[in-house]
């Protein structure tokens, strides 16, 4: 999960005032949720707790390969971090000599 979220990183140093100042970006959790289910057909994969208190979570769709990353702030604001094509999900365990 941490390899994950890795490349991530930088974008959860981000002050919570960047989140804020990008309302098209950002809504109510459930509306950001619902939306990117019922537009992208993406389902939750992952999720993490940056160090921010920023619940960090990862939405794909495992059929047409789109993803897109959210946080939301303790105050339930989530916000658009990113997203792109060809989502794979992988299992990787430590010691197989895998690397990024």
């Amino acid at each position: 999960m941490n390899r994950i979220l890795a490349p991530f990183a930088p974008f959860l140093l981000l002050p919570t005032l960047t989140f804020a100042q990008t309302t098209n970006q950002c809504g109510p959790r459930d509306d950001v949720v619902e939306q990117l289910a019922d537009r992208y057909g993406e389902a939750r994969q992952a999720l993490g707790l940056a160090s921010n208190k920023t619940l960090v979570e990862v939405y794909a769709n495992t059929r047409t390969g789109t993803w897109t990353i959210t946080g939301t702030l303790p105050s339930g604001l989530t916000c658009l971090i990113a997203s792109g094509d060809a989502f794979e999900a992988l299992e990787e365990t430590l010691g197989s000599g895998n690397r990024l």
